[in-house]
Order: structure tokens, then C-alpha cells, then sequence
């Protein structure tokens, strides 16, 4: 296992993780990833190979990275104005995005970090800290949410399961299937 240098928040570390992970978009739009090499990346970002592997360690690692904050949602779950709907426009967005090519690239990418469990752990937070909001929102409406592990489990497991392992996708009337039965069964 190679020894990475610790991530300080802010100054250069920030300024070069910017820049990397802003090679690693640009390549990957331009070039595909089959051409993808730490050395190319490296001279787009303007930084040594060496930094790029001493930070990340692998090609693979540093995909996940980028992956994972790609992941990250841009804004809060629309408010339908009823928990089921906001959890039917939730889940039905959040599995054409992860059907989608590149969405299942990034989960490709995030899972094949086998060094880094905390990427897999930030992509859960993600997950939870959406239907946490979702969540909260019910109950301002004094409706009651199932807890969100279970939504994780009833909703959100199931359609990365399809997204990986079905040919087909999960079709919105399947999300709202999901979703039906996860406010059934509270």
C-alpha cells in the first residue's frame, strides 16, 4: 500500500485536488477513459506524476475520488408538497442519473476503491443526508417517514441492485412501486 500525503483543507492540497479533478472531467469527456493515463492527467492538471500518486495513490483511486464528489447532489430534493411525492421525484431522478452511462461509471468507479472505504461511506452520506431533508420535510407536514435506513434499504437498494446487475433499468413506475410499498410497510 503506497503512503499518501495527508489532505489539509484549503491552500495548495485544495488547489491541486481542483485542478486534478478537473483534468480527470475534461479528459474523460475528451479523450474516453481507455486513454486515460496519470502521466496525461498530471500534464493537463500542471502537476508531477509523483503528486498525483502520492496523493491517490492509482488511477483507479483517484477515479473514485473524482467520482464521488461528482456524486455529490447540487441541491436539496424537490418538495412536491407530499412525503410520497418527494420520495417518487427523488428516487425516479436519482435512478435515471445512476442508469445513465456515466452515472454507472461513477459507481463502477467508487466501488472498485478498495483502499478508501470512506468514498463508498461519502456516497452513503449523500444518500442519507437527501432523505434525511426528505424526511424532516414530511414531518413539518406532521407526516411520519419511514426511517432512513429503512428508505436505503427498501428503495434505494433495490435500484442500484438493477443498475448493476439487471439489464434492463429501473423504469419510473418501478421507483414508485418502491416507494409505495416502503410507506405501506411503516
Amino acid at each position: 500500500m503506497s503512503v499518501r500525503e495527508p489532505v489539509r483543507p484549503g491552500g495548495r492540497s485544495a488547489r491541486v485536488q481542483a485542478s486534478v479533478h478537473a483534468a480527470v472531467r475534461d479528459l474523460l469527456a475528451e479523450v474516453g477513459r481507455a486513454e486515460l493515463t496519470i502521466p496525461v492527467i498530471a500534464e493537463r492538471a500542471g502537476v508531477t506524476p509523483s503528486t498525483i500518486y502520492r496523493r491517490w495513490g492509482d488511477l483507479q483511486e483517484l477515479l473514485g475520488d473524482v467520482a464521488v464528489e461528482r456524486l455529490r447532489p447540487d441541491a436539496e430534493p424537490a418538495d412536491t408538497g407530499t412525503l410520497r411525492g418527494d420520495l417518487d421525484a427523488w428516487l425516479e431522478q436519482y435512478a435515471e442519473e445512476m442508469s445513465s452511462e456515466p452515472g454507472q461509471a461513477m459507481i463502477r468507479d467508487v466501488l472498485a476503491c478498495n483502499l478508501d472505504p470512506t468514498k463508498s461511506c461519502r456516497c452513503r452520506d449523500y444518500l442519507r443526508d437527501q432523505l434525511a431533508v426528505i424526511a424532516a420535510r414530511a414531518a413539518t407536514r406532521s407526516e411520519v417517514a419511514p426511517d432512513v435506513d429503512v428508505l436505503i434499504d427498501r428503495i434505494v437498494a433495490p435500484v442500484l441492485y438493477r443498475i448493476l446487475f439487471d439489464i434492463e433499468p429501473p423504469t419510473p413506475v418501478y421507483c414508485r412501486r418502491l416507494v409505495a410499498a416502503a410507506l405501506e410497510a411503516r
